[in-house]
């Protein structure tokens, strides 16, 4: 190769770096994630509420505070503990993105707001544990702000004699997990208590099996093994007591699992056991997994590349699979591989995509393009004293508020979708939906922190 030539080459793929770092602002991207977050929170907002069309709500619920899950107005246990798991997951392994991306504070305040609610939700002493607030069917005969809401909101528990430790096992994991977080910040109180209602929980859980069964459709489970793995691996992370360790080993599942969702943390499991244990078994399977997800695998992949699992929640499926694919990446498993396919899935639901004419963000609030009528009942409300109701649900303008940083459900498998609010396949939001984009999202930035950002060849770049 001749001189000119080499350097030609270098020159090259300096571009090329320079023009992946620069072409999304992930940290952006991050910041506005958690005001998606702030949005759905339900109870007494704080003075330092970044939500200025957001107030006050369900003030009368048998525990005040916690999550709205989606566009709706109840407090599911097993889908806000399973966001709020990765979440944390995400703020232990990638701090520095969140520190990079100016971010860490806000972090912080936001995911005590969830942390709380599942410690005023658990009486050890009852050996009793609040796992819904509201009726998803009564829920749905409404449509209007939170703050306005006059429906019966019943208090689901589960206790010894109706037991949900899938539930419950998944709190415990959030409540480990946001245990080491909060030490690491230094607030070595806060931190004791969230371990101590992990430990009590996670006892109660193993020790009264069953799932819950009080959601009436909207969220059921189907196993409480992965919970209860997930509950066991973070709370040996936070205790090195190695009976959590051998707990983890009992209730893994090295089966091929077809997603990382509030219904299955199967692949997670198999992560953790392999970084706790170096051994071939959970690295096979979690090999495994991502074998089946890449390119040449069996997930299907739309015209401009992304990963589309399934039609409900499309971006959430890639997604989580790509803060999985740079949590793995960190720890060895194919980690130029997965580092590039996880920037491209990320990349894809920021712009990189043909909808609109290209540089379309399934982010609400980035770039100049996005949905601009999310399937949320809030957004859909003009501000007070003016009315809100169904006829704001099935109004064709955008919605008076801007949900900033919620991601929709996705575009179809042949990438074509309709900004429609009504259409709640492809417009909803949820507390899912955004915990793996959020972690990727940190996940990326550390990559950026580290000078380690991959090259990547999106099919549908944003030339904008």
């Amino acid at each position: 190769m001749s001189l000119m030539a080499l350097l030609l080459a270098v020159v090259t793929v300096l571009l090329s770096l320079s023009q992946t770092d620069a072409a999304k602002d992930y940290a952006s991207a991050l910041g506005k994630s958690i005001l998606f977050y702030d949005a759905q929170r339900s109870g007494k907002l704080p003075s330092n509420n970044p939500i200025s069309w957001r107030g006050d709500s369900a003030l009368g619920d048998c525990v005040v505070g916690g999550w709205y899950d989606a566009g709706d107005h109840v407090k599911f246990g097993l889908p806000a503990s399973a966001a709020a798991t990765v979440l944390l997951w995400s703020l232990n392994r990638f701090k520095d993105g969140y520190q990079r991306a100016n971010q860490l504070d806000q972090m912080y305040d936001m995911i005590k707001w969830g942390l709380d609610y599942f410690l005023n939700s658990w009486d050890p002493f009852k050996k009793e544990f609040v796992v819904q607030v509201g009726d998803g069917t009564l829920d749905h005969g409404f449509w209007g702000r939170p703050e306005d809401m006059t429906m019966a909101r019943p208090c689901l528990k589960v206790n010894t004699s109706y037991p949900g430790s899938d539930i419950a096992g998944g709190t415990a994991a959030a409540l480990a997990a946001g245990a080491i977080a909060f030490k690491a910040k230094g607030d070595n109180d806060y931190s004791n208590t969230l371990l101590t209602a992990a430990e009590s929980l996670y006892s109660f859980a193993k020790t009264y099996r069953g799932l819950f069964t009080g959601s009436h459709g909207f969220y059921d489970s189907d196993d409480d093994r992965d919970e209860l793995c997930e509950a066991s691996i973070w709370l040996y992370r936070a205790t090195q007591n190695g009976q959590y360790l051998e707990d983890a080993k009992t209730f893994v599942d090295l089966t091929l699992a077809w997603d990382l969702s509030w219904l299955s943390k199967k692949p997670s499991c198999q992560l953790y056991l392999f970084e706790e244990t170096q051994s071939n078994q959970y690295k096979t399977a979690i090999q495994n997994y991502f074998n089946s997800w890449l390119p040449g695998g069996t997930v299907t992949y739309t015209p401009c590349g992304l990963a589309w699992r399934s039609k409900w929640g499309s971006n959430r499926e890639a997604a989580n699979t790509a803060f999985l694919a740079l949590a793995a990446a960190e720890s060895g498993i194919f980690p130029d591989r997965l580092r590039k396919w996880a920037v491209e899935q990320i990349n894809f639901i920021l712009g990189d995509n043909n909808h609109d004419g290209g540089c379309f963000s399934y982010q609400i609030g980035y770039g100049t393009k996005y949905p601009t009528h999310p399937h949320h009942r809030g957004a859909s409300c003009p501000n007070k004293p003016a009315p809100c109701g169904f006829e704001n649900l099935h109004a064709t303008t955008p919605s008076p508020q801007v949900l900033v940083g919620a991601i929709v459900g996705g575009p179809e498998a042949d990438d074509s979708y309709a900004d429609n609010r009504e259409d709640y396949v492809l417009n909803e939001v949820a507390l899912d939906y955004n915990a793996g984009f959020q972690g990727a999202l940190a996940g990326i930035v550390h990559l950026q922190a580290k000078n380690i950002l991959p090259a990547t060849n999106n099919k549908c770049p944003c030339t904008n």
